[in-house]
């Protein structure tokens, strides 16, 4: 899975430059998922008085809305995004608003202060209103119309966008010398790539069939963990793949 996430005041073009690129993105047969923050506090699908939201005052602590055309499942709460992106198995997942995550942005703004305010190493482009301006570059970054260069900017986003990078700090990984924040700007500027994320999942873990990464610590302990009790069982070989399928239980008390 590839994704950007698309950042900016309210009209500067933020929607416009997804939906460029989301269209340019299925013409070229990738599969594309979205995501779209929406900051205003009272925002709820849901509304007073529809079945659902009774089902939710009654007590439901999980509601989903099951239609012909449409399921949405309601969670009560806001969920991070590692928890969202676990729902999407698209090419590629377009965020819109999105900045509490690892991964490469556009900037839309409507002048060059609008820029400056949301300008940080994590920024690969600039589009939107902006580019009517006739502004065609910003501090090494190109500008871009989405309304009229959608495919120019869609061979940018394929050609700058690395696969997911995990999203750790340098106290929990730092394998390669950095933290993912700073890995992930080093790609962007073309000093690194992706395949210097040192991050190698020798120990995977799935829980209720979705993958759950790891950092190299984690990984130690349940690989010495797991030796250690299997190491005196006959048919154990040093070297040799170890696989587990637990399926828990409730324990008596």
């Amino acid at each position: 899975m590839k994704m950007f996430s698309v950042v900016g005041i309210t009209q500067s073009g933020k929607t416009s430059t997804v939906e460029s690129i989301i269209g340019e993105l299925k013409r070229r047969r990738y599969s594309v998922g979205s995501v779209k923050d929406i900051h205003f506090e009272a925002f709820a699908i849901d509304t007073p008085g529809s079945n659902t939201y009774r089902h939710r005052q009654a007590g439901a602590s999980l509601v989903t809305a099951r239609g012909l055309q449409e399921t949405d499942i309601l969670y009560p709460l806001r969920l991070p995004m590692a928890k969202i992106l676990e729902f999407y198995d698209q090419d590629w997942v377009v965020l819109e608003g999105v900045t509490d995550i690892n991964a490469p942005k556009i900037v839309c703004a409507h002048d060059e202060e609008g820029i400056e305010a949301l300008l940080d190493a994590s920024i690969m482009a600039i589009a939107g209103k902006v580019a009517n301006t006739g502004l065609k570059e910003y501090k090494g970054l190109p500008v871009f119309n989405p309304l009229t260069q959608a495919a120019a900017l869609t061979d940018y986003v394929l050609a700058k966008v690395p696969p997911r990078l995990p999203d750790f700090d340098r106290q929990c990984c730092g394998l390669c010398g950095m933290s993912c924040q700073e890995l992930l700007a080093a790609i962007i500027r073309g000093e690194k790539e992706p395949e210097d994320c040192l991050l190698r999942q020798n120990v995977e873990l799935h829980i209720g069939g979705k993958p759950v990464t790891m950092v190299p610590f984690v990984q130690e302990v349940l690989a010495k963990t797991l030796t250690a009790l299997v190491s005196t069982l006959e048919g154990y070989e040093p070297g040799k793949e170890i696989s587990l399928v637990w399926q828990p239980r409730k324990l008596k008390e």
